[in-house]
């Protein structure tokens, strides 16, 4: 396969170069290449992204989203790995559960899918999960979607995450004040007393408040290993621009002040990943009122645009910024290869068209959740082709919408 006409980042500057891929790796690249093959015009060629936070929904919510279109849209949006959350029925809990969605990943999946394991049984909080077993089979663990409140389990949790050095990512909720900004600081700050205790890495999800982020960079100046993410809508959108339903979610849109302060602890590098926390509903599950509607958004296809558009091409942050948010330090945390775009590498990428401005329409939605506050959207960046282990998996077609 020839990739023609594309801008590989060197540096801090895009330059014009030819791929060649046979197999699944990348086996040159030129200035020019002879021959026909795919015309990238112009196109940004970057590492294939990586998403460490999406929910798939099956099993068990095949109505939301299923494994093969939850993984069509990552591919569209320009991932080639994303990380399945564990809020499934079966939840996997144990070895039995875990193989009913390792099983539709292998058969559906049109990129690579990672599936957690839940922290604790059925995600109550209440009773360990098999970690003993599980860690066979995954490194990965969350409760993700509530917060671990009894501390004993987290006790209990993190003595097993140290001794067999695997990841948990935690959604951190206090059960008291709830989706309140002290909802989430108070479980942070508590979190991470715990993680010291036991002196784990440890993953914090969707970080949207300043005092949540004063407390994480303040444990990583004291040398502790302490990580967090931030997504699109934490990043660009606020409070005050809550329209309907589907700009409802968990955290919710904070002030306009934690917009700032999210957007500082990316640029400042307290929050080292950017993830979208894909969270695809039903229609019906979105049309109720506000207060009793579903949580989440989809996130997967709008993600590298948001970034570029607002923090890339208004020169806030580098092309390597970019590069290293949504691909290389979710695979450095989750202790992955990283994608490269060189000779010998495995061909993950996804190329952006960063020249020209797309609106986002409802019409073109690869996910089976239509709940998305962008829609209708224009920017800039917007993926063209994704191509995972060396075979394509999405490309845009001339003249789609």
């Amino acid at each position: 396969m020839l990739l023609k006409n594309g801008r590989i980042r060197i540096g801090t500057e895009l330059v014009k170069k030819d791929i060649l891929i046979e197999g699944n790796k990348i086996i040159k690249i030129e200035d020019y290449i002879e021959g026909e093959g795919i015309d990238l015009n112009n196109g940004y060629v970057c590492p294939g992204l990586t998403d460490l936070h999406v929910h798939f929904r099956e099993p068990g919510f095949e109505y939301k989203e299923t494994i093969l279109t939850g993984s069509k849209a990552a591919a569209k949006g320009g991932f080639t790995t994303v990380f399945l959350m564990p809020n499934l029925n079966p939840c996997p809990d144990n070895l039995d559960n875990l193989k009913v969605e390792e099983d539709i990943i292998k058969k559906d999946a049109v990129i690579e899918c990672i599936p957690y394991a839940s922290v604790s049984v059925g995600e109550k909080g209440e009773k360990l999960s098999d970690i003993d077993n599980l860690k066979s089979k995954t490194r990965y663990f969350s409760d993700d979607g509530v917060g671990i409140n009894n501390i004993k389990l987290l006790d209990e949790a993190l003595e097993k995450i140290k001794k067999y050095d695997l990841f948990i990512a935690s959604h951190a909720e206090d059960n008291i004040y709830k989706q309140d900004p002290k909802g989430e600081y108070l479980a942070v700050r508590r979190e991470i007393e715990e993680a010291k205790k036991y002196n784990v890495k440890y993953h914090f999800c969707h970080m949207s408040c300043k005092e949540s982020f004063e407390a994480i960079k303040d444990a990583q100046n004291k040398g502790y290993k302490i990580s967090c993410e931030v997504t699109p809508h934490h990043l660009f959108l606020n409070n005050e621009m809550i329209k309907d339903s589907n700009w409802k979610m968990n955290p919710p849109l904070r002030s306009e002040e934690n917009r700032l302060e999210t957007i500082n602890a990316l640029l400042s590098g307290v929050a080292s990943v950017i993830a979208t926390d894909h969270a695809p509903h039903s229609f019906e599950d979105k049309a109720k009122e506000y207060d009793k509607a579903a949580n989440g958004i989809i996130g997967l296809e709008t993600c590298a645009p948001l970034v570029y558009t607002y923090l890339i091409k208004t020169k806030k942050a580098s092309f390597k910024d970019f590069e290293d948010w949504l691909s290389n330090n979710p695979r450095r945390l989750a202790g992955l290869k990283l994608n490269k775009i060189e000779v010998g590498a495995i061909a993950n990428l996804c190329v952006l068209d960063i020249d020209n401005i797309h609106t986002y329409k409802e019409t073109e939605i690869e996910s089976k959740g239509h709940n998305c506050p962008y829609i209708n959207m224009s920017m800039y960046g917007f993926n063209t082709l994704t191509i995972c282990n060396g075979k394509v998996v999405y490309q845009k077609q001339k003249g789609e919408i």
